[in-house]
């Protein structure tokens, strides 16, 4: 799978709120109202993760949880991120979630 263009990025970025480039990865903080519920979604993000076989960075900060996408084996941005970050935005993941500050 080819790394895409910064083209075809921007475009990606353009249909999905608050995630960003950071070098070769696609990046996104969520925020929410508790530990648990910032667990209840990282557990989630898991289970979509060994899905796609495709595995995001997670780093958890107490209610804040950062998700980073980039696909090693290429060296950048594929598709397999930007599905990711797409399942992320349209699946359960993002229902009952607080907006992100």
């Amino acid at each position: 799978m080819a790394k895409l263009s910064p083209e075809q990025i921007g475009a990606v970025l353009a249909e999905l709120p608050g995630w960003r480039q950071e070098g070769d990865a696609l990046v996104k903080e969520f925020r929410f109202k508790t530990f648990r519920e910032a667990m209840a979604f990282v557990n989630a993000v898991a289970d979509l993760a060994r899905r796609l076989r495709h595995h995001p960075e997670i780093v958890i900060n107490y209610n804040q949880v950062r998700l980073s996408l980039t696909t090693h084996d290429e060296g950048g941005i594929t598709e397999k991120d930007t599905e990711f970050a797409r399942q992320v935005e349209t699946s359960e993941l993002a229902q009952g979630r607080p907006p992100e500050e």
